[in-house]
């Protein structure tokens, strides 16, 4: 193996063990809703959603300046303080006294996340011209590991400290998780490989370019951003909702929620780079493919027996969660990369503000329910509601198809040659 080979391998392994730390950290909290309710005695559960809520702003608003600093300096150091800080704000979360103390301690956790993908989904993309849809798709194996290992670990151990420990057990989960993803940052900076720098020519050639030359490459852009936002909504819709539906229509406690929400990530492991390396080969259709599937489901889950909802779940899992990768690759190969970090920092926080209001409004619609929380049929309406948003996410690909073709038109660098 070449030393270039190895040193893309390496950045693969590298990029995708940060990628599960990164998203651990959003779905941590997931079953452990209602313990923290109880703790901090609110009076209904979407005061305890909207930690998540809170969080996943603060952990997208900063991407489009994040993504300024990915195409101007050092990745490697955007990836390592990126997850360090968002260890540290899970460490102040599980010392936190109060909901005010809890609120400054998501914003620091998700402003620490927001460092990764920018950075991380330019560097692979440049690294990968040709095969991106699968690089990418390795590295989203990161994420269905750390979607996984968050929910499963959080529950499993808060279910064990609760005899003892009542309605604190949720604390000790998020500080363990916390100093390990400190750890990892510091084994990161240690082991990771800085970027070949490029010419001071080159650099200043890259800032130079415009993200967008035209108004209608920005109206395609933000219309592309607010469509896969729905797809976003609807994903992070059924996490929370999911949980909130086992624990109280399903009688599923903290331990069993945790895992059946940790299953629902675990067979992307498998459709991820699997998606991602057949969506090289016609990347449009696959994308449509799975995320049809995934509404499919979506619209079944309440309405099955219970020895079927965690099977359902881990199908669910496997569609949808395969989307991402193919989406992020779609959108790399639509523009240059000269502006490939400030576009996808511009699309996530574009997209991420709306799509991740999802886990207060899901916490808000099950307090409306009241005691018809308590069955099944009461969520049927919200599960479909769920399924037509991430149908109607698809017209996203029409748009950045047109971004594709004007950037080509342009006449200016293309997507391809870009690469």
């Amino acid at each position: 193996m070449s030393a270039d080979a190895r040193h893309r391998t390496r950045t693969l392994w590298l990029v995708g063990t940060l990628h599960a730390f990164t998203h651990v950290y959003h779905v941590a909290l997931l079953p452990l809703y209602l313990l923290i309710q109880r703790d901090f005695g609110f009076e209904s559960v979407g005061q305890a959603t909207a930690l998540v809520t809170v969080m996943m702003v603060a952990y997208f608003l900063p991407s489009y300046p994040l993504g300024v600093l990915a195409d101007r300096m050092s990745r490697k150091k955007l990836l390592g303080w990126g997850l360090a800080i968002n260890g540290l704000g899970f460490v102040a979360l599980s010392f936190s006294p109060n909901y005010t103390c809890a609120l400054l301690s998501v914003i620091l956790a998700g402003v620490g996340g927001s460092f990764f993908h920018p950075a991380a989904t330019a560097m692979v993309a440049r690294l990968f011209p040709v095969k991106t849809g699968k690089a990418l798709g390795l590295v989203g194996v990161g994420a269905s590991v750390g979607f996984f290992a968050g929910p499963l670990f959080s529950g499993w151990r808060a279910a064990s400290l609760e005899p003892s420990w009542g309605a604190a057990a949720w604390r000790e989960p998020v500080l363990e998780l916390g100093l390990l993803g400190m750890v990892a940052a510091g084994l990161f900076a240690w082991f990771a490989e800085e970027e070949k720098p490029s010419a001071p020519a080159e650099s200043r050639a890259r800032m130079s370019v415009r993200i967008f030359p035209t108004t209608a490459l920005w109206f395609w852009f933000v219309a592309a951003a607010f469509l896969f936002s729905l797809r976003d909504f609807a994903g992070a819709s059924m996490g929370t909702l999911s949980s909130l539906f086992l624990q109280k229509a399903q009688g599923y406690d903290t331990k069993l929620a945790g895992l059946a929400l940790s299953v629902l990530f675990i067979a992307s492991v498998i459709s991820n780079p699997l998606f991602g390396h057949l969506s090289d080969r016609g990347r449009k259709r696959w994308i449509v493919f799975v995320t049809t599937a995934a509404a499919a489901l979506m619209m079944t889950f309440p309405h099955l027996d219970a020895r079927w909802l965690v099977p359902c779940l881990a199908t669910y899992g496997f569609f949808f969660m395969s989307n991402y990768p193919m989406v992020e690759a779609e959108l790399m190969q639509s523009v240059p990369d000269a502006v490939r970090g400030r576009v996808f920092g511009l699309f996530i926080t574009l997209g991420g503000l709306v799509g991740n209001l999802s886990h207060w409004v899901a916490g808000a619609q099950v307090k409306r329910m009241g005691e018809a929380a308590q069955t099944t049929t009461s969520y049927f309406w919200l599960y479909n509601a769920l399924a037509v948003l991430a149908l109607v996410s698809l017209a996203g690909l029409a748009c950045l198809h047109a971004i594709r073709k004007r950037e080509h038109l342009a006449g200016g660098e293309s997507a391809e040659s870009a690469s």
